[in-house]
């Protein structure tokens, strides 16, 4: 029962591992982009939740269009936290205009190992 391995979870404190992947607006300036990028990660510590790493992957360009626009800014953030805070967080993110559309994900065992040799292979790149 999902609920039931919920409730227990909270009691022990055990956090999971997510992965959003949030769509901005293309017309935002690039401050309110980072204002935006803040705000979420000023949720996020809000509810108690560890920010892993964020990457702004810039204006891409999209196969359909959403609300009129071709464009969006993709920002991606993983983050640890307990399983009832994310309906909390995706209400505050259908509250901001700014986004357009967001999708949040539990990373399992295997997307944990992948997203760590993402993140490590873009740190050596940077270097």
């Amino acid at each position: 029962d999902p609920f039931l391995r919920n409730v227990i979870f909270n009691k022990l404190g055990i956090m999971n591992n997510y992965e959003t992947v949030l769509i901005l607006n293309p017309v935002l300036s690039e401050d309110q982009v980072k204002e935006s990028i803040d705000k979420f990660k000023n949720l996020l510590s809000s509810f108690k939740a560890e920010l892993v790493s964020s990457e702004l992957w810039g204006l891409k360009k999209m196969k359909y269009l959403i609300q009129n626009k071709k464009t969006g800014f993709y920002i991606l953030c993983e983050f640890k936290s307990k399983p009832d805070i994310i309906a909390s967080l995706e209400v505050e993110l259908t509250r901001d205009e700014r986004i357009m559309r967001f999708l949040t994900v539990k990373l399992d065992q295997h997307a944990i190992e992948y997203a760590d040799k993402r993140r490590n292979k873009k740190q050596v790149k940077a270097k």
